[in-house]
């Protein structure tokens, strides 16, 4: 664990002190005082620490764990960001870095390029997903190196030099890299393109600064250039980010004037509404928002308020429930804080927010949901009910595709990861497969399995841990020897059976490595591009434009002079 840098105690005392007395003189009694007292008895017991305990105490992790188990009692968005940390706080807000366009992470102890970037100094230089990373500027990395000291290697000013020593796996051999830092942003919108001569398709991964124009850029370029009538905006897997960036994205659906949603807070300052500022791009386009159980905060935020303003269909699975915002304060000493200062709600009016992280918890002390006898409904802007609590609900369900418990431990163990990096090796320049029509031949299929069993891999399932569940419960009644056969014949067709179970989830594991190989050669945009030809949600939100859209939203959008809003 990396250590937090403090001063020595006695410089923190004081400074703690002199908080409670200023704090002490604003305010002497009510809330303040409640603060004042437990300051006080927080700094005393550190003190207290500091000087009796029978080892000598590290005062910055000391610190850093009564922070963390501080904020554990609120809510998981109220996060403290030391001074080695405030760089990750950056990107997050604006997906830009100093460094080399390269996601580093480690796999079996060995720090490996998981993905690059493409434009970007790791890219061009020719280092590759698979590349086990050695030494940095003459830097051994040990099997100790984490994710966070490696990148701190290779981040820094742009423009500045590196030397990045790598081995590159069946074949390849040690190989060095002289590398020149770039200021890196990845791009918010992954993919962008026609999915037939009307539908256009946009993925949105996150929603950093600078995320509306990038949308606005694909929108525009879909519509005036490839003739796009319709569009599906993809924002499943997005987990939010700047509120201000979600709002522009509305406007660029609905007239300016429009309340896009809301905030309330403690504060006086945190009651705002936040309006459409700007003309519309495309207010009268067909629009179809794509969600899933990983869509949160500003995603939800741009398809509640679209689906409040019957603006769009919603389609896809109910988001995750995020109905709280962020902002970031400055700290002593080149810290800051993280911290939820208000509600937010959407243009019916409603909180989508899932989790009371203020009520009773359960016996874990987890948040629970709120009880669905205290929900409200709220109405659409044409009438239809929608609820609060329970994030954003789709106006066409699409179930999430299945995933087997050996694909999940095939990933989880970069297994895909890795065999797909021995295809990519086998592979020449003649040979870069097609994103879309790329498919794995049956001999590689065949080597997949070899490889596996060289590997030594192994793995469990849910149902043989229910079933051993099941062994102890019987033999705790005593039933175990009655049960005796028929519990050998159940474990012998459940047990893992590697063989049996490649067959039988083969088109399921076949296209998750063919997706690996193109990430290799296309980068993120051709993985994204090759799944959308049999991507369930995708294939049914085209089918929903025409009539049914109509049908479930109807003619009641918004327009320059009706402004009034759905009923609250």
């Amino acid at each position: 664990m990396k250590r937090i840098r403090f001063p020595q105690f006695a410089g923190v005392a004081l400074i703690g002190l002199t908080a409670v007395l200023s704090i002490r003189a604003i305010q002497p009694s009510g809330t303040y005082f409640e603060v004042t007292k437990h300051l006080e008895i927080l700094t005393s017991i550190f003190k207290g620490v500091h000087e009796f305990y029978v080892e000598e105490p590290e005062p910055g992790t000391l610190m850093s764990v009564a922070i963390e188990a501080m904020l554990d009692k609120l809510d998981p968005y109220t996060v403290y960001y030391p001074e080695s940390r405030i760089e990750d706080l950056r990107f997050m807000n604006t997906g830009e870095y100093g460094g080399i366009g390269a996601l580093v992470q480690p796999i079996d102890g060995q720090m490996t390029v998981i993905e690059v970037y493409g434009g970007y100094p790791a890219h061009e230089a020719g280092i590759l997903p698979g590349d086990v990373v050695r030494n940095v500027d003459g830097r051994d990395l040990g099997e100790d190196a984490d994710t966070e000291e490696v990148g701190d290697l290779l981040q820094g000013e742009s423009g500045s030099e590196l030397t990045i020593g790598v081995d590159r796996p069946y074949g390849g051999g040690y190989m060095e890299f002289e590398v020149a830092r770039a200021k890196v942003r990845v791009p918010a919108v992954t993919y962008s393109g026609m999915l037939d001569d009307k539908t256009g398709y946009i993925y949105l991964s996150k929603f950093t600064r600078g995320s509306a124009g990038e949308v606005r850029k694909a929108l525009m370029a879909l519509r005036d250039s490839a003739g796009m009538e319709n569009l599906i905006f993809d924002l499943r897997g997005n987990g939010g980010g700047l509120l201000n960036e979600s709002v522009s994205i509305v406007n660029l659906f609905v007239p300016k004037g429009t309340e896009i949603v809301s905030t309330k807070g403690k504060s006086e300052k945190w009651n705002k509404s936040y309006k459409a500022l700007g003309r519309p791009t495309a207010p009268d386009m067909p629009l179809v928002v794509l969600i899933d159980g990983k869509s949160a905060s500003a995603s939800e935020i741009v398809s509640g308020t679209l689906q409040d303003l019957d603006r769009a269909l919603i389609v896809g699975m109910e988001s995750f429930g995020k109905g709280l915002v962020q902002q970031t304060k400055d700290m002593a000493f080149n810290t800051r804080l993280k911290v939820t200062v208000a509600k937010y709600y959407t243009a019916s009016g409603r909180c989508i927010q899932r989790l009371d992280y203020g009520g009773k918890r359960n016996a874990q002390g987890k948040a629970i949901a709120v009880s669905d006898s205290l929900l409200r409904t709220f109405e659409t802007i044409g009438g239809r009910p929608v609820i609060e609590g329970r994030g954003i609900q789709p106006d066409i369900e699409v179930e999430t595709p299945f995933m087997s418990t050996l694909m999940e431990r095939l990933l989880s163990d970069f297994e895909v990861f890795d065999f797909a990096t021995k295809v990519a090796s086998s592979l020449d320049s003649s040979d870069v497969p097609d994103p879309v029509s790329y498919g794995l031949s049956d001999d590689t299929w065949s080597d997949f399995q070899t490889h596996l069993e060289q590997a030594g891999f192994e793995y469990s399932t849910e149902s043989m841990v229910i079933l051993d569940d099941l062994a102890e419960v019987l033999e705790i009644e005593q039933y175990d020897e009655v049960a005796a056969d028929a519990m050998k014949a159940l474990t012998s067709s459940i047990e893992p059976n590697l063989e049996r179970d490649l067959n039988l989830f083969e088109e399921e594991i076949k296209q998750a490595i063919e997706e690996e190989v193109v990430l290799r050669y296309h980068l993120a945009a051709g993985m994204v591009e090759r799944s959308l030809a049999e991507d369930p949600t995708v294939l049914r939100a085209q089918r929903a434009f025409g009539d049914e859209l109509t049908g479930i939203i109807g003619e009641s959008r918004p327009t320059e002079t009706e402004q009034e809003g759905p009923k609250r």
